[in-house]
């Protein structure tokens, strides 16, 4: 068993996407990343193994794997099979408009491969999710203006399909009565988040205690309130590197992280690169600028 470390192709979108062929029928090892993982069979047939779960898969048919659940495969078709692997960061797709179903399809204690059954019995979903893996594959190759915006899209897509055709209901998501008690919070950091954010205030406008609020908080967002108003930030700052010509320096108070070295360090954690490396690399690819893709 190992820790996957994946090398995105898309740095900037935490993403790596490949097609390839596969001769080899040896057992993969077992491993697991934090990435969320898509896998689209394009010819042969291939044995899939994610924890306890056993799949045979046949040219159309998807899988999904979450964040930090085991999986191998086998090849399990002569002269070997093709496919499409699609490797997120989930965190990187889900602005504070959608940010209720964050916590569905990125909570590492809800196995996300259990939602398989999916792909397995409804065909439009199927078919829905796969033209989306091979069109985020294509942009990913092309880069065409805008492919950013294009992938985006389609990785959206892909999560209403599988939410809207849950008909076991494995998806618990209580959004009516715990998102309408949050919206004043969401509110009020959105009017704030250029200043100070006080959790107390927070829990006030919640009316709930500061103790319960921050455990309500975490259960309808899936993650801390700081961790919450910390992304917002960040958000902003990826809006103001590439639509300003202001400062790192100027984009850190800006956005209430006056602390470069705390700044840089967020920065980081979302983007995997400093905010001078994310303005860069982003305009560059913005003018068509081509990278290679990583070997598969």
């Amino acid at each position: 068993m190992k820790i996957e470390t994946v090398q995105y192709g898309l740095p900037l979108m935490s993403m790596r996407v490949f097609q390839r062929r596969r001769y080899d029928d040896r057992i993969t090892d077992w491993h697991y990343h934090k990435e969320l993982e898509f896998i689209y069979l394009l010819d042969g047939v291939l044995e899939s193994y994610i924890q306890d779960e056993f799949t045979v898969m046949k040219p159309g048919d998807v899988i999904v794997i979450g964040a930090n659940q085991l999986h191998r495969d086998r090849i399990y078709s002569d002269p070997g099979m093709e496919y499409i692997v699609l490797q997120f960061d989930i965190r990187q797709y889900f602005e504070s408009s959608v940010m209720p179903y964050y916590r569905i399809f990125a909570n590492p204690m809800f196995p996300l491969s259990s939602l398989n059954y999916i792909f397995a019995e409804n065909p439009e979903t199927r078919r829905i999710v796969g033209e989306c893996i091979r069109e985020i594959y294509a942009e990913s190759v092309t880069r065409s203006d805008g492919y950013e915006l294009a992938i985006s899209l389609l990785i959206k897509k892909m999560f209403l399909a599988i939410l809207r055709s849950d008909v076991r209901q494995i998806i618990n998501f209580q959004r009516n009565v715990e998102m309408i008690r949050m919206q004043p919070v969401l509110e009020y950091i959105e009017s704030n988040l250029f200043g100070k954010i006080l959790l107390e205030e927070a829990s006030r406008i919640a009316n709930l205690s500061y103790y319960y609020f921050v455990k309500y908080f975490r259960k309808v967002f899936g993650m801390s309130f700081l961790a919450y108003v910390n992304l917002q930030r960040i958000r902003h700052a990826e809006r103001m590197l590439l639509t300003s010509e202001a400062s790192i320096l100027q984009i850190a108070a800006e956005v209430g992280i006056p602390n470069m070295a705390h700044f840089y360090r967020m920065f980081r954690r979302y983007n995997h690169c400093s905010p001078s490396e994310f303005r860069k690399k982003r305009l560059e690819w913005g003018t068509g600028a081509m990278t290679k893709q990583p070997k598969a």
